[in-house]
């Protein structure tokens, strides 16, 4: 297995730093950017191969990049269900709330998170959601409305009782 010496991993380090600072705007993110890149090389490094480990580190930080920007327009999308949209920081107290919600979303059964996905975040009418998922308009109405009071409940249990963690 090859490895590289100290004086390389210092010049690639500051390389992929400055790349993902340029894709980020941000240099917290683009510090997490770079030991997610890291910590996805060395987890990968067996099947690395003899290519350039320049070319193949910056690729693993744009493909990284790229994974975080689909989930955030995902979790955007389904902040805006949960009737979140707005410019400035949240609060922590709606972080806590918003997780909660999150939370208790991911509980339900998977049946009724599609349904919610595709109505409340991918926009779809009623009609759409029952040819993509093969079930009568009715059906999806009806499982629609139980998921939404479903939904409600998970997250009124969760949200009353957050499970806050103990800093030392």
């Amino acid at each position: 297995m090859n490895m590289i010496d100290d004086a390389e991993l210092r010049e690639l380090l500051q390389r992929l730093r400055r790349f993902a600072l340029w894709l980020t705007r941000n240099a917290s993110s683009a510090d997490d950017l770079v030991q997610a890149t890291l910590e996805r090389a060395l987890s990968r490094w067996s099947s690395k191969g003899d290519g350039n480990l320049r070319a193949w580190l910056f690729s693993i930080l744009y493909r990284q990049f790229l994974d975080g920007q689909r989930r955030a327009r995902r979790h955007a999308r389904l902040l805006e269900f949960f009737g979140v949209c707005r410019d400035e920081a949240p609060s922590t107290e709606e972080l806590v709330v918003n997780q909660a919600t999150l939370e208790a979303f991911g509980r339900l059964p998977a049946e009724q998170r599609a349904l919610l996905l595709l109505v409340s975040v991918e926009g779809l009418s009623y009609k759409e959601t029952a040819e993509a998922l093969g079930i009568p308009i009715g059906t999806v109405m009806s499982r629609l409305s139980r998921a939404r009071k479903a939904l409600r409940e998970l997250a009124e249990g969760e949200i009353s009782n957050p499970q806050l963690r103990v800093l030392k």
